[in-house]
């Protein structure tokens, strides 16, 4: 056959027309090519109104979603992305452009108050953050007349209690109920990476320079929402008792929340900032 051009051009386009049919073809006579994962859940009402809000406004041409199997990314936003999380996705928003941070794995790692100041003024919670503010998203009336027609058409279930819930919502509301499911079919787990020490000594204990460079980091990272005044914002207040024993200075205890986060109140800060950072926050939190 090697000698002969003829017969092995013939016997490429078969083998290679074999090949294409097997995987092109074929595929179309099954009914999915995924196993759903049972945890994944069609849409509410306001859920899926709130993804199309998501499209409408263009968040998917700077926010991905989808966790790539690197531990780098694993570190920072989660567990990778399964294909069975997407069985309801009608058009799938994976993107590849992450001008933004990716989205896969939001849902519950803020409470509802963060979002609402995040789409309304997006750098009082981030600093030097590039996103456009929303906030005629709070404003604007959710239009539900096409809310049954869609549920219909993605074959979701209708009940009673669904369309009664985006009754009387704002555009806003949908939106932060669609980011809230984002990621939820997949349990987040704690990364695996060193955690600090509870019983550690404070390495910066009154020192002034540390206490300093604590605030600016605090300021950036934390202030959104926790408030400049530490009173509390889109977050809990932190002063005084509300934190730390001020009497004992148990900063660690600062620590080790920030390091772990608090679940649906805050995310985990140790792969972000590291535990020198941290401790120099503890530090200017516990001097205020």
């Amino acid at each position: 056959m090697y000698r002969n051009p003829t017969l092995f051009l013939i016997m490429a386009v078969v083998v290679f027309s074999i090949g294409s049919i097997v995987s092109t073809a074929l595929p179309f006579f099954l009914k999915s090519t995924v196993t759903p994962m049972p945890s994944a859940k069609p849409y509410t009402p306001l859920q899926l109104e709130g993804r199309d809000i998501y499209i409408r406004e263009g968040c998917n041409n700077c926010h991905t979603q989808t966790v790539r199997p690197l531990y780098s990314e694993v570190l920072r936003y989660g567990p990778y992305s399964r294909g069975g999380e997407f069985e309801y996705d009608r058009p799938h928003l994976w993107g590849s452009r992450r001008t933004g941070p990716d989205l896969a794995r939001v849902g519950g790692r803020y409470p509802d108050s963060w979002h609402y100041r995040h789409m309304v003024d997006p750098q009082a919670i981030v600093s030097g953050s590039t996103m456009p503010p929303y906030p005629w998203l709070e404003k604007r009336p959710l239009d539900t007349s096409h809310t049954r027609k869609k549920l219909e058409v993605l074959h979701y279930p209708i009940t009673d209690a669904g369309l009664t819930e985006v009754e009387g919502k704002t555009e806003l509301d949908a939106l932060v109920a669609y980011l809230q499911y984002l990621g939820t079919a997949i349990p987040r787990t704690p990364a695996a990476i060193p955690t600090p020490r509870a019983d550690l000594v404070n390495p910066y204990a009154d020192d002034p320079a540390a206490i300093a460079e604590g605030e600016a980091l605090f300021m950036e990272h934390c202030a959104g929402c926790h408030g400049l005044e530490l009173k509390g914002e889109a977050g809990t207040g932190i002063t005084m008792t509300e934190l730390v024993d001020h009497e004992k200075g148990d900063e660690a205890d600062i620590v080790a929340d920030a390091w772990e986060g608090i679940e649906g109140m805050m995310p985990a800060f140790g792969p972000l900032l590291g535990e020198d950072r941290l401790w120099k926050i503890a530090n200017y939190i516990t001097s205020q």
